[in-house]
């Protein structure tokens, strides 16, 4: 097991393998950047993440987020991204990581794809992206569905709790009854 994530984090530094560009259908709202892997670890952590778990990553980038979801907690991931270069090299990790029966990656808009499925949802995006994306999170997620959120918060809703990690701010909330 550990040998896999080791090998999973050595293919996550390595910077994308150049390749033929495919036309985008959209542009993104927000540029790629990895989150730093001691911040996966604690919005994972802080979502008290299970087997029983399904994790969506917004703008999952490289998917390392659903990626160590599976590999250490045993949940089952999905990744929407949509950069296709992005979403080829999370297919790639996850089956070197032998998790890809248990993630699946989606080229999509984040904001029109079906995230109602999610037990967990995280994001790093921007403080505007967030704040357009509450609206569909307190719409499609089932009440009691974790959502961490790494730097902004989402719009005006208030975070349970937040987090201070390697000088970062992941913050928790949990999608109220309705």
């Amino acid at each position: 097991m550990l040998y896999r994530v080791a090998l999973v984090l050595a293919a996550l530094a390595q910077p994308p393998a150049p390749g033929p560009q495919v036309p985008q259908v959209h542009t993104p709202d927000v540029h790629f950047a990895a989150t730093p892997q001691p911040v996966v670890d604690a919005m994972l952590k802080l979502a008290h993440v299970t087997p029983a778990d399904v994790v969506y990553d917004l703008g999952s980038g490289d998917g390392r987020i659903v990626i160590l979801a599976a590999q250490k907690y045993g949940a089952r991931g999905v990744g929407i991204e949509i950069v296709h270069q992005l979403v080829e090299r999370s297919r790639l990790i996850a089956k070197e990581g032998e998790v890809d029966d248990r993630v699946t990656f989606i080229e999509g808009d984040l904001f029109t794809a079906d995230i109602s499925q999610a037990t967990v949802v995280t994001v790093w995006l921007t403080a505007s992206v967030n704040a357009r994306l509450e609206p569909k999170l307190r719409r499609e997620l089932k009440p009691g569905t974790r959502i961490v959120a790494h730097q902004f918060p989402i719009g005006d809703w208030p975070p349970e709790q937040t987090q201070h990690v390697d000088g970062e701010d992941i913050f928790l909330w949990t999608v109220p009854p309705r």
